[in-house]
């Protein structure tokens, strides 16, 4: 199982309309899509931050080959409708991360 951690800052400004898209619609549409699972959204307590906050959005998912066939067919366009929204006031980079059994 693979966990798809997707990190945004978000300047203050859109904080508001950023949290409400993630719930209501990239959340919604990313696991509709039947691919990503088990969704977590957190804010990121960073104490070098001088302005702006910082989530995290995880979704697990079975494997990389299923999270590019995702991301070809329905999380690109997702993307581009979160740029489009918020251009360079909320960017994000992905960190893909592989559970250990404890």
């Amino acid at each position: 199982m693979i966990i798809f951690n997707t990190t945004f800052h978000v300047e203050d400004e859109v904080c508001n309309d950023y949290i409400r898209f993630i719930k209501d619609v990239y959340i919604i549409k990313a696991t509709n899509s039947g691919f990503l699972h088990e969704p977590r959204f957190a804010r990121i307590h960073a104490q070098h931050e001088e302005s702006g906050t910082s989530y995290s959005l995880q979704f697990k998912v079975k494997n990389v080959d299923t999270l590019n066939h995702w991301y070809a067919t329905e999380g690109e366009a997702l993307q581009k409708e979160l740029t489009s929204l918020f251009g360079n006031k909320a960017l994000g980079f992905v960190t893909l991360l592989e559970e250990i059994s404890l």
